[in-house]
């Protein structure tokens, strides 16, 4: 995976976290993931087809998914209330969702999110798509996500953020 298509979701998560749960993100260096040993207790996990396939996992251990599901939810929320899969899920869809923005020039589609349960799982990597793991910290622990595309097709630009105020 070309290094500068990680960029996208690097400022996805920032932004997803940072808006939608008032929790900032420091954002390590990404590395190459070596193996498919479990990461986490929960995954949130989108699908990308199109002109780009793959996907990003969120990965986070129950305490963290807890804090931060409950954190977006507005509610407490641990593992067991029947809102944590679908608040976890709907965070790894923004995450996507928003990264896919980014592509401009490519025909990208997401999937549904699917959120795995349970300690000591193993998300497997594809061969065809190596994943970049992107260590996560916030205040209320860290988290890792995990991201896999092979692109059909060169998008002709990878959109730039907006500088917000006046400019001269």
């Amino acid at each position: 995976m070309d290094a500068r298509y990680i960029n996208p979701f690097v400022k996805s998560i920032c932004n997803t976290f940072g808006m939608m749960c008032g929790l900032p993100v420091t954002v390590g260096k990404p590395l190459l993931k070596q193996d498919d040993g479990p990461l986490s207790d929960v995954s949130s996990v989108i699908g990308f087809s199109g002109d780009a396939s793959g996907s990003v996992v969120l990965n986070f251990d129950f305490e963290v998914a807890s804090k931060i599901a409950s954190t977006f939810a507005g509610i407490e929320i641990d593992r067991n209330h029947p809102d944590f899969a679908d608040a976890l899920g709907e965070l790894a869809n923004m995450v996507a969702g928003s990264a896919k923005a980014q592509f401009e020039g490519l025909n990208i589609s997401i999937s549904l999110p699917n959120v795995i349960v349970g300690p000591n799982h193993n998300v497997s990597a594809s061969k065809a798509a190596p994943r970049l793991i992107v260590p996560c910290n916030t205040d209320l622990g860290g988290f890792m996500v995990e991201v896999g595309m092979v692109m059909g097709k060169a998008p002709r630009k990878i959109a730039e953020p907006e500088t917000a105020g006046a400019q001269s």
